[in-house]
């Protein structure tokens, strides 16, 4: 049998990568809990939740159970014109935890496609009010959304990772980014007022990440900013969509940002930690309003979207019982845990010569160096420490599972003050 990482880089693609890739990766052989288990033995600790997803650890015996108990039931059936239990389900329990006014949901096969899925429900639902020309969104720098064609056209056109496409998107509206969590009472209004002064008559509605910006910076801002983007929605007429794909189920320490904040989306995007990293599935929702407005013969008549894995049962039964555990509650000790054990950790790590921030909100850990990161040293270094981390751009960051023991994270500090040292480049 052909070498893994051999075929691998002879013949596979990775994320943001050429083939084959600049680093050889690391052959996973098996996971339990918060490790990965290599093909030549060696263990290390998920440090990145596999991408936010694998929230509760990996292989959860809750969620085991329950993908066991569907596949021998129903792996798959279309959802064009049928329905069936583990939808019904999941979705009962979504719209229980978003709370009203959000009613209405849409399932879809990945973070991306819910911020797609989302998009033309705002496009579709100033059609059938009328406005057309409301055309275009507006959301602020430093974001990232996904990286099919509407999403990375409301990503940070600079400083993200789609800038090649500039001129073959849409060109949405953009704000500069959010001042920083902490800013003043006088910083956030001034802020909401560049943006109302930036909405125009174009503009169907305005996308954030709520709190946390993700792989646009890893940037963290107020709850109060979340609740002026609300207001500034309703002033105009406009659609607030909020992407929770990251930061919904506990991730901050709040079950979602916006019901922290104290608002709602109208159209709210989830996806990442909603089957515990079993499989892929996201969900979009809405309220009733759109979808009677799209359902308006101007707005189109349906929403005109429909993924041939549509409510997969499989991923949908899992669904259900991730979200046992998070209404379960236990991440409301753990998370907070896991905040003070990063915060103590990573704090000294700030005095480093080449460590321009330290940040830390929930179970995320940021180390923001002055220069991009040297990719391969600060990797080698956080493996040789036992911790697998995923570096990028100028940023050495975590998202523990919400399982991880305050063992675990004393080790993942330990990588990342490893990372920062061996990655810093001159």
């Amino acid at each position: 049998m052909t070498d893994t990482v051999t075929f691998d880089q002879q013949h596979i693609w990775h994320p943001y990568s050429p083939t084959p890739a600049a680093m050889d990766p690391l052959p996973v052989a098996s996971t339990s809990g918060v490790n990965l288990t290599l093909e030549d033995g060696r263990t290390l600790i998920d440090g990145m939740s596999s991408w936010w997803a694998a929230c509760h650890g990996h292989g959860h015996p809750a969620l085991v159970a329950a993908a066991h108990r569907q596949i021998d039931t129903m792996s798959h059936v279309m959802f064009g014109g049928l329905t069936h239990r583990p939808a019904v389900d999941l979705a009962e329990r979504l719209l229980r935890i978003a709370g009203e006014p959000l009613n209405r949901v849409f399932f879809c096969d990945s973070g991306s496609v819910s911020v797609e899925v989302a998009i033309k429900m705002a496009l579709q639902y100033q059609r059938g009010n009328g406005h057309p020309e409301r055309n275009r969104l507006i959301t602020w720098r430093s974001g990232y959304h996904g990286d099919t064609l509407g999403p990375m056209s409301v990503c940070d056109p600079d400083g993200g990772m789609h800038s090649l496409w500039a001129g073959t998107l849409t060109e949405q509206i953009f704000a500069p980014a959010p001042p920083v969590r902490g800013s003043s009472q006088a910083q956030r209004a001034d802020y909401l007022r560049q943006i109302d002064e930036l909405i125009d008559g174009s503009v169907a509605a305005m996308i954030i990440e709520p709190v946390v910006q993700g792989a646009g910076g890893m940037r963290f801002h107020d709850h109060e900013l979340v609740a002026g983007v609300r207001e500034l929605c309703d002033r105009h007429g406009i659609l607030f969509i909020a992407d929770e794909i990251a930061t919904g189920f506990g991730r901050t320490g709040d079950l979602l940002t916006t019901r922290a904040a104290g608002v709602h989306a109208d159209i709210l995007c989830l996806g990442k930690a909603l089957t515990g990293g079993f499989m892929s599935l996201a969900a979009v929702l809405a309220t009733d309003e759109v979808a009677a407005v799209i359902q308006k013969p101007e707005g189109g008549g349906a929403l005109m979207h429909g993924p041939t894995f549509m409510a997969n049962p499989l991923a949908c039964a899992v669904g259900s019982a991730a979200l046992d555990l998070v209404e379960g509650g236990y991440w409301r000790e753990t998370v907070p845990r896991i905040d003070r054990e990063l915060t103590r950790g990573l704090e000294p790590l700030r005095n480093l010569p080449g460590v321009a921030d330290v940040r830390v909100l929930g179970a995320i850990g940021v180390v923001e160096m002055k220069r991009p990161v040297d990719m391969h040293a600060a990797t080698d270094a956080a493996v040789a420490a036992g911790v697998w981390l995923r570096p990028f751009g100028r940023l050495i960051y975590t998202m523990p599972p919400f399982t991880a023991t305050t063992q675990d994270v004393a080790a993942i500090c330990t990588a990342m003050a490893a990372a920062a040292e061996a990655g810093e480049t001159e």
